[in-house]
């Protein structure tokens, strides 16, 4: 934990409240949101969906990076009231804007592993 007056805390918030490319990274980078929100591009799923569909993702990384793209409002929770609760997530219409960024994201680095693969 670092206290909000520290020079990287005042540095951090000065560049996400002036570059846009820190701010989206901020709302979508780090291991696990790049890859929940490409999953999410063709539709909602369930919590054990996801979770069988990223690898390597433990199920309270998957929880609260899910919490994180919600409280952001990328991503929308449903909870249908079930026995056994079912609960889904799909993308907002904000989180689906970046569609066309993560796609182009995901080709770019397909196409840079190929290169470097060969190397």
């Amino acid at each position: 934990m670092r206290k909000l007056t520290s020079t990287n805390a005042v540095n951090e918030a000065s560049l996400i409240r002036n570059c846009g490319v820190v701010y989206a990274l901020n709302l979508i980078g780090g291991r696990w949101k790049p890859t929940i929100l490409f999953s999410l591009l063709d539709g909602r799923k369930r919590y054990n969906q996801l979770l069988k569909n990223i690898p390597g993702i433990s199920e309270r990384m998957l929880a609260a990076q899910l919490r994180e793209l919600e409280k952001d409002g990328l991503v929308n929770r449903t909870v249908y009231a079930e026995v056994p609760q079912r609960v889904e997530y799909q993308l907002t219409e904000l989180g689906m804007t970046a569609a066309p960024l993560l796609q182009n994201m995901s080709d770019w680095g397909n196409s840079l592993r190929e290169q470097t693969q060969t190397l």
